[in-house]
């Protein structure tokens, strides 16, 4: 299990964590930090000076699950992870493959008001220095501007005005009771190429529908891997009633056909995207989406949707788009068309 203790750069995270490890029984202290230490001594200074922080690093978001999950193998936990994690792309990406390794997170919020924690950083600045100040000082507007979805998705622990020690007593009692713990879909990760189908659907503005995975980070179309043995079009059907509750009363029809390429660590294999057909406003308005695997949904437009999704899938739904729209479906080999 993991013990994921969130909040503004400067709340106290690792004392609150040191203090944690004496109240919950056989826990250990993990820093992925120390993976973002070890990442800058290996990376060149070139592939750093592409990133603004290593978080961005798709290795560490990698290592930070696989680190976890080999220390679990080593002690029995609960792991106690004091990390700052504001992005939510990033925290579905992390939390996501723990959930993947059958890893439960508990997600714990540190929170302290603004004026109490200008006042601790400003205290730290002798032991820190006056460059880690104003670095904490410049991210408290990316804490303030995360606050929304992490009070949605984190128990919270308010320790403004609190010791260490009493924030160590709080966090205890949120975690015996269980609070904050992620209901995250457990999707295995990959381990060869897989066949997965998608389906598009439309509302009367021939806008597409995309959904908020919890567990990856960003937006893609409904659909899932495809089971074994079973026909890809009636996968399609079964992952739309089970994403969205919606029955389609037929199998769609099929728009493209992209051959993913593997690239380490994905192994890639087949994307198939369908033609779901528009939605009346009547149905729309029976979407009911499952919790544990999708936050959201919401129609968009192309120049939209490019915005919202990976280069990989706007290239596949651009071409989708093509192929509706001259009732042909389109053979892709890595979002191009074969013989294009």
């Amino acid at each position: 299990m993991i013990i994921w203790l969130n909040g503004a750069f400067g709340s106290g995270k690792t004392t609150a964590a040191q203090e944690l490890l004496d109240l919950v029984p056989g826990s250990a202290l993990y820093d992925p930090e120390l993976v973002g230490a070890g990442l800058r001594m290996m990376l060149s200074k070139e592939r750093l000076a592409q990133v603004d922080d290593y978080q961005d690093l798709p290795s560490w978001r990698r290592l930070v699950v696989d680190t976890a999950a080999a220390l679990l193998a080593e002690m029995p936990g609960p792991l106690v992870v004091p990390m700052t994690l504001l992005r939510q792309e990033y925290r579905d990406e992390i939390f996501g493959g723990l959930a993947a390794r059958q890893i439960a997170t508990q997600h714990l919020l540190l929170h302290v008001e603004e004026t109490f924690l200008r006042e601790r950083i400003g205290r730290r600045a002798v032991v820190d220095g006056e460059a880690t100040r104003a670095w904490r000082l410049g991210h408290l507007p990316h804490y303030a501007a995360a606050l929304p979805w992490l009070t949605e998705d984190a128990h919270t622990v308010d320790a403004s005005r609190l010791t260490p020690r009493q924030t160590a007593e709080q966090l205890a009692d949120a975690v015996r009771s269980g609070v904050g713990t992620c209901d995250i879909v457990q999707t295995p990760a990959p381990r060869a190429e897989t066949l997965a189908a998608g389906v598009l659907l439309f509302d009367d503005r021939d806008r597409v529908l995309l959904v908020d995975p919890t567990y990856k980070p960003g937006w893609e179309f409904p659909g899932g891997v495809v089971e074994a043995g079973e026909p890809p079009a009636r996968a399609a059907v079964r992952e739309v009633a089970e994403e969205l509750g919606l029955h389609l009363t037929h199998e769609p029809a099929l728009l493209i056909v992209d051959w993913e390429p593997p690239r380490p660590p994905r192994f890639g294999g087949l994307r198939l995207l369908f033609d779901g057909g528009r939605l009346e406003a009547e149905r729309v308005r029976e979407v009911l989406l499952p919790g544990a695997e999708l936050r959201g949904w919401r129609f968009a437009g192309e120049k939209e949707a490019e915005s919202l999704l990976s280069p990989g899938r706007f290239a596949r739904l651009r071409w989708a788009l093509r192929a509706r729209a001259e009732g042909r479906p389109l053979n892709l080999e890595a979002g191009i068309p074969v013989g294009a």
